[in-house]
This record gives structure tokens, C-alpha cells and sequence, in this order.
């Protein structure tokens, strides 16, 4: 009786571990990496509707921004809007940056003023700026920034900037790490974020995120902060939340970038790194939350200038070319105003007592801005520099001026072509991270369905040894860092 007893056994442990297996060890935790669910499942995440408790799918989000992306796509293809110019080579204000990246791949491709409309040369717009200055010109007193800018703001006038072509210097895999990116997040994280970080993150974080039940909801994003017993509730208010959701988005959403543009060293071919992907951003659901917020956050700034931007001048010096940006413009700017209000404004800053909360949020703004000079890969720092000055320019547009400011025959210069180009860039930067996400989820699909038809294939052999030696081997990978 001992051999069938032992047999049962074995079979038994076998069974448990198999399970184990599928549960546990396969490259991605299905049960644990929300947003890469199957879409068939009886789940329902949402996003936030406005400030309230009503949640919207991110399903809705995404058939959203499938409506928009190829908008935006062919948008930033034209002159407009894929030439941008910045101080690339600016100083870092707040330490000695020696980490230059040696990488080819973080060198940024500059074009030559003679190849650019004469309208936006630095010497045409320095002579433009002297005229209108008159005699109280001075050239060394200029501000970075005004009271309404949330971040210091690139000056096409500037003889130090150069002109970068978009398209011809993609944001992707750099290979820009260490103690200098380490030193910029930091910075931002640690200096620039109103000390909540901690009470940002969940407390139980272990790279892993438990999924909710069934018909479970995440509710509002931005109610949704781990608060600790000692923290007083009003510390860690609507504007801190609002602020480090928009930090936390923007970084996950390059590192999604970087992950789907990423350096195949052995192949030397670009392509989505699943694996790069996960450890990343996916197995940490409230960073994938964050991402949708910054898309809905864009998209309702967006629809607040709608009247601005659809009576904007687009000049590039080609007549049918700028009526060409106007009407594409104008159709995707009414594609977003159609879309239900997501983001209510309205209610940040509107308390008794918030202008100096306001300054506060501005001022920390204003700084990371500065800190992406101080970023050690020069295509990474141009990207950083894009981004920070598009949500600069959100903020602007949401926080700075009410509805009736929006008209551009009454303020026909209030936005410069580089903020515009910026937050539509930005928006667009958002818009491919979801397109990026589903890509990645469909991926994890095809590898839970691959590793589940290669575990029942193999042969007993096999199976016992990848049953022994697969949960160590990939704790080790994941869990050991």
C-alpha cells in the first residue's frame, strides 16, 4: 500500500506546485497586474470622473483616445508642431552634473536655423521683442517665466536655443541610468513634492498589487491616498495629490516609452519590452492609474482653450500649409471638447486661504523645470524639458485664467507657439503610453496563453525540473533587487 500512497502523494504535491506555477511563476502575475487583465473578465476599473466618486471605465478613456491618436499622429507631423526650440545645453541650477550619458543613442539631433521658417529665427524675433520694448528693452533682466507660467517657458527669441526636428529624435530606449537619473527623480520626489510621497504609494507595495474582487471599483483617483494615522487630512490635500499624480504620470509614461522603444542589444532592433514594461510601471497599478490622469488632466485643457486654439494663427510662412494645421487643429481640438468633462478645475485653489498654497504648487512647478537641465542624457533631457513644459502649460491654461480669457482676437498671445507645441506634444506623448499599454496587454495575453500550452505540452521530466527549480529562480529575478 505504501507505493500508491506515495504515488497520490507525489501527485498531489505535484498538482499544488503546477498550480503554483500558473498562479505565481509565469513571466507576468495576471492576478496582479490590474491593467493587463483581459479585457473579457468581469472586472470594471475606472478613472475619475471630475472630483467626484463617479468613475468612468478606462475602457472609455481608450476609445477616447482611439479616436484621437491618429489626429494627433498626422498634427505632429506638420512644420508647426514638429520643430521646437529650446536651451538644450542649459546649465544645471542645483549641482554639478557630470553624468553625461555616452550612450549614441542620448544624442539629440539639432537643425540648422536656415532650414527653419524666417518667421521664428532668433534674430526676427529679437528684433520683433526690441520694437516692442522700446527704449526700456533690457536684454539681461529677461524672466523666465511670468506670475501665470507654471514652468520657466523656452524663448524662441533666445540666440542660446537651438532647433530640434521632433520626429528625427524619437523619445525612447537610451540607456541613460545610475547615481544621475537616480540624483533627478530624487530631487523631484523628495524636494518638489510637498513631503507626501509616502502617503502617495501604498503602504503594502511590493512591486505587486493585489487586483480587487469582481465588479470591485478603484473610485476616484484623486480621493484614492494611503494616509497614515499621524498625517492630518488636510496636509495632504486636493492640490498635493493633483501635483504628485501629474509627477508620478509623467514619469511612468516615459518609462513606458522607453519600453516600447526599446534597444534589442543582441538583436540591435527596436521593440516593446514586456518584461522592461512590468517591473517598471504595470505590476505598479497606481502608476498605470496616474498615466489616465494625465491624459484626462491634457485632454480637459485642451478642451478649456478650444476657442483659443481653433482661432490661433498657425503661421509657418506657407498659406496652405497653416490652413492645413488650422482645420486639423480645429477638428481634433472639437473631437476632445466632445468627449464627456472628466477633470473639474473649478475645485483646486478654492478654498479661503490657497493663493499662498497656489504660489507654493507654482514655485515646486517651476523647479522640476529647472531640474530637467540638470538630466545627463541629452535626448532624455529634451523630452523631460517637452513634457514638463506641456503640463506647465495645462496648468497654466486651468489654473491662471478663467473661460472668457480664451479669446484670441482679445488675447492673441496667450500661449507662444513653443507652449502650444509643447502641450499638444505632451498630449501626444500620453495618447501613444495607451496605445502602448494595450499593446502590452495583448503581449502579456499571447505569453500567459504561450507558457500555459508549453507547460501542458512538456514531458513529466521536463516538467519536474521546471517545477523545482522555476519559483526560486524567478523569486530570485523579481523579488531580489
Amino acid at each position: 500500500m505504501q507505493n500508491p500512497l506515495l504515488f497520490i502523494i507525489a501527485s498531489f504535491l505535484l498538482f499544488l506546485t503546477r498550480v503554483f506555477i500558473l498562479a505565481s511563476n509565469l513571466p507576468l502575475e495576471q492576478s496582479r497586474v490590474e491593467i493587463l487583465l483581459d479585457k473579457t473578465a468581469d472586472q470594471n476599473y475606472c478613472i475619475p470622473s471630475g472630483m467626484s466618486d463617479d468613475c468612468c471605465k478606462f475602457e472609455t478613456v481608450e476609445k477616447i483616445n482611439n479616436d484621437l491618436t491618429p489626429r494627433l499622429r498626422e498634427l505632429i507631423k506638420t512644420c508647426f508642431f514638429k520643430y521646437y526650440k529650446l536651451r538644450l545645453y542649459k546649465e544645471c541650477p542645483f549641482w554639478k552634473e557630470y553624468g553625461q550619458c555616452v550612450n549614441q543613442a542620448c544624442a539629440v539631433e539639432t537643425t540648422d536655423e536656415t532650414n527653419i521658417s524666417e518667421i521664428w529665427r532668433s534674430d526676427v524675433l529679437g528684433a520683433l521683442q526690441t520694437a516692442q520694448a522700446g527704449t526700456l528693452f533690457q536684454p539681461f533682466k529677461k524672466c523666465e517665466y511670468t506670475d501665470q507660467d507654471f514652468c520657466v517657458v523656452e524663448d524662441e527669441a533666445d540666440s542660446e536655443g537651438v532647433f530640434v526636428n521632433l520626429l528625427d529624435n524619437p523619445e525612447r530606449f537610451t540607456g541613460y541610468a545610475g547615481p544621475s537619473a537616480s540624483r533627478v527623480w530624487k530631487s523631484i520626489y523628495e524636494e518638489n513634492c510637498f513631503n507626501i510621497v509616502p502617503h502617495m504609494v501604498p503602504a503594502n507595495n511590493n512591486n505587486f498589487a493585489t487586483s480587487p474582487t469582481s465588479k470591485s471599483q478603484l473610485g476616484s483617483i484623486l480621493q484614492n491616498v494611503v494616509q497614515s494615522d499621524a498625517i492630518d487630512n488636510e496636509e495632504v490635500c486636493l492640490e498635493k495629490r493633483v501635483y504628485y499624480r501629474l509627477i508620478s504620470g509623467l514619469h511612468s509614461s516615459i518609462s513606458i516609452h522607453i519600453c516600447d522603444e526599446f534597444l534589442n542589444k543582441t538583436t540591435g532592433q527596436w521593440g516593446p519590452n514586456l518584461e522592461c514594461f512590468v517591473d517598471r510601471v504595470g505590476s505598479h497599478p497606481e502608476r498605470l492609474q496616474n498615466v489616465y490622469f494625465n491624459y484626462i488632466f491634457l485632454l480637459r485643457a485642451i478642451s478649456k482653450a478650444a476657442d483659443y486654439l481653433t482661432g490661433y494663427e498657425f503661421c509657418t510662412g506657407d498659406k496652405i500649409q497653416d490652413s492645413q494645421v488650422k482645420t486639423m487643429v480645429s477638428e481634433l481640438v472639437n473631437a476632445a471638447r466632445s468627449c464627456p468633462e472628466t477633470f473639474d478645475e473649478k475645485q483646486m485653489f478654492a478654498s479661503p486661504g490657497s493663493r499662498l498654497l497656489k504660489e507654493e504648487f507654482k514655485a515646486k512647478f517651476r523647479n522640476v523645470s529647472r531640474i530637467m537641465d540638470c538630466v545627463g542624457c541629452d535626448k532624455c533631457r529634451l523630452w523631460g524639458k517637452i513634457q514638463i513644459s506641456g503640463l506647465g502649460t495645462a496648468l497654466k491654461v486651468l489654473f491662471s485664467y478663467d473661460d472668457e480669457y480664451f479669446n484670441p482676437k482679445v488675447n492673441p498671445n496667450l500661449l507662444t507657439r513653443t507652449e502650444i507645441v509643447a502641450l499638444f506634444n505632451t498630449f501626444n506623448r500620453f495618447s501613444e503610453s495607451l496605445v502602448a499599454i494595450e499593446r502590452f496587454r495583448r503581449m502579456y495575453q499571447e505569453s500567459i496563453h504561450g507558457n500555459i500550452e508549453q507547460i501542458n505540452n512538456e514531458e513529466p521530466s521536463k516538467l519536474e525540473v521546471r517545477i523545482y527549480l522555476k519559483p526560486f529562480l524567478l523569486l530570485n529575478r523579481i523579488l531580489i533587487k
